[in-house]
This record gives structure tokens, C-alpha cells and sequence, in this order.
């Protein structure tokens, strides 16, 4: 069953909210019980500084200050491309734990950050003796249709940075409806952001340090041991998990984990970055023991029990970038009318 802040939430999408501040799981006055932690995860970002500016700032106004000041708040990846401000957004990100030193902030990379990482040479590398270039090979056929990168520095580049960089002959999208944006990741806006044309290797230069150390140090997993849920039953204890896309079914969870951790960059695409239907639902196994599952990538606001997918903007302009807090469930958005 669903909690109940999650069916008011999305009846109220559109509408302009007036509701008093949240402070996650109040108890009575008569109780002295600690209230549970407030968890926030924010769905894909893509470039867009505005709508980041405008939800944080949502959040800040949703939420007592004490508990929002402690939050965990973890950014569920896909940070650059699509939007015209991946720079700034970066900036953004990389500000917040000198302006709220007592929160904790988790960064997970996304598929594009990843494909990011590659270009400008951050990547981890592969371990066993392979190179980048031997993860070409599976997808050669799509080359020349993607106009995979071959400027400076693309021999040993990861399969990814090529079709991050690349120029796409196909300008239209027909999955999505849109216009490509420079390569089949829609990079272009990131390559400007930084003052330079879309495929030049003058990217590597232009991203500043911290910015290709922020990209390097996201991660492909983050595991929480106490996140608590609250529904009609009460407050649950729950495990959490989150990886951009999801965990693969079929597979056993232990042996993804510890391939995530290590960033094992020596296949060419990672599916809990990049896929979809392998990645959908809750893998059986975490189902013995109450473990939420939460991502973004999809392009979708999908909530089903302990799965939690939060992209409902999947980097366009008119849809919102959207957040959930735990453990009411509550949704915040960067369009939300919200009064202080």
C-alpha cells in the first residue's frame, strides 16, 4: 500500500502549497523520542541551475531548519547535458558541504556524468591489464551512426566518453520526441557551458580541477543501514539503496555491490547506470528484508512500494525537477508555490 503523503503528493502536483512546514515524523509534545532522520533525494538534474536553485530553496522553506540543516541528502545523478548550465550546476553541488557543514551529501553518478568523467579523463582504470579501447568492440556497428569522438586523446578513451563527445547523424530523437543535442547524450550544453564548441578536446582544459574531481569522486552506490518510511501502518525500519538506475534482477546483490564500489570501469557499459527494464524493480532478494531501492534516470515518477524513482524531469525544460523526503514520503518540486 501506498503511504499516504505519496497519493496527496501526486493529486497535487499542480497545485500551489500552503501546507504548514513538514518536520518529518513529529511526535506528540508528550514524547521525547528522536525523530527520525530526514532523508532527501533529488532526481536528475541535467544542466538545469534554476530548477536546482528553486527546489533546494523549496526544501529549505518545507522543511524546520533543524532537521533540514542534519538531512542526508543524496543527489541521485545525471548532473550535466540536456540544460544549458551543467558548469554552474557543478558549482552548485560542490558548494554545499562548506554551506551546510552539518548535512551529508551523497553524489551518485549518473550514466552522463559518467560518459563525462570519461572524456576528461577521470575515470578509474580498468583493472586485469585491459584497456578502454578493448570495450569497443560490442558496439562498433553503432559508430558511425552515433559519430563516435576520434579528436585528441580518443585511443584509450572509455566507449562512453567517445559517444558523449560524438557528433550524432541523426538529429532527431524518435524515442524521446526531441532534437538531439550534439550526441546521443544530448552533450552539447555541457561543452558551451564551459565555453567551448560540442567534440573539441579544449574541454579538457577548460574544466576546472574541482569540477573533474567532484566527477571522479561520485559514486555508483550508496547504501544506508537506517532510513526509516512512514504509512499507514506506522514507521517502518528500512535499509536503503541507491544507484542511478536501479539494480539489476537476477543477479545476486552482494557480487553487484562490490563491483559498484570498486568502479570496475573494464566493461563498457554499467546497466545500474545506464539500464532500464534489467534495472526496473526490486531484485527478489532485497524483498526478505524491507530495503528501498531509489533512482532516477528513467524519465519517470515511479513509486511502488520500497522502489523509488525520481526523475520526472529526465532533463526537459517544462517538466519538473522533483525530490523526495523520507520518511514521510513527501514529494517537493521546483515548481511548488511554497509560503514561508
Amino acid at each position: 500500500m501506498y503511504p499516504k503523503a505519496f497519493s496527496l503528493s501526486i493529486e497535487g502536483q499542480n497545485r500551489t502549497t500552503t501546507e504548514p512546514k513538514m518536520t518529518e515524523a513529529e511526535p506528540s509534545n508528550n514524547s521525547t523520542v528522536a525523530k527520525p532522520r530526514l532523508v532527501i533525494c533529488i532526481g536528475d538534474i541535467h544542466g538545469h541551475i534554476t530548477k536546482l536553485q528553486n527546489l533546494w530553496s523549496n526544501l529549505e522553506t518545507q522543511f524546520d531548519p533543524q532537521h533540514f540543516n542534519a538531512a542526508t541528502i543524496i543527489f541521485l545523478g545525471d548532473y550535466c547535458d540536456r540544460g544549458p548550465d551543467t558548469k554552474k550546476v557543478l558549482d552548485f553541488l560542490i558548494d554545499l558541504p562548506s554551506r551546510y557543514p552539518n548535512q551529508k551529501h551523497v553524489f551518485l553518478s549518473g550514466n552522463h556524468d559518467f560518459a563525462f568523467a570519461a572524456f576528461v579523463g577521470v575515470l578509474p582504470e580498468p583493472q586485469n591489464g585491459v584497456s578502454f579501447k578493448e570495450g569497443w568492440e560490442e558496439y562498433e556497428e553503432s559508430e558511425d551512426r552515433e559519430g563516435w569522438y576520434k579528436g585528441d586523446g580518443y585511443e584509450n578513451m572509455h566507449l562512453e566518453g567517445r559517444r558523449w563527445a560524438g557528433h550524432i547523424k541523426v538529429g532527431f530523437n524518435t524515442i524521446k520526441g526531441t532534437e538531439c543535442k550534439g550526441s546521443i547524450y544530448d552533450a552539447g550544453p555541457t561543452f558551451t557551458s564551459y565555453g567551448v564548441p560540442h567534440g573539441s578536446s579544449d574541454l579538457l582544459k577548460a574544466v576546472p580541477d574541482d569540477h573533474k574531481k567532484f566527477l571522479a569522486d561520485t559514486v555508483w552506490v550508496h547504501e544506508e543501514d537506517d532510513v526509516c518510511i512512514e504509512d499507514e501502518e506506522g514507521i517502518r525500519h528500512c535499509k536503503l539503496i541507491a544507484a542511478h538506475a536501479g539494480l539489476e534482477e537476477g543477479k545476486n546483490v552482494g557480487e553487484q555491490l562490490r563491483f559498484l564500489k570498486a568502479k570496475e570501469t573494464h566493461v563498457p557499459k554499467i546497466e545500474a547506470l545506464s539500464g532500464r527494464k534489467t534495472v526496473w524493480d526490486i531484485p527478489k532478494e532485497l524483498t526478505e528484508k524491507p530495503t528501498i531501492v531509489v533512482s532516477g534516470h528513467h524519465g519517470k515518477l515511479h513509486i511502488e512500494g520500497l522502489r523509488l524513482i525520481i526523475d520526472e524531469s529526465g532533463g526537459f525544460e517544462n517538466k519538473p525537477l522533483a525530490a523526495i523526503a523520507l520518511p514521510s514520503m513527501k514529494l517537493v518540486r521546483d515548481t511548488d508555490n511554497l509560503t514561508k
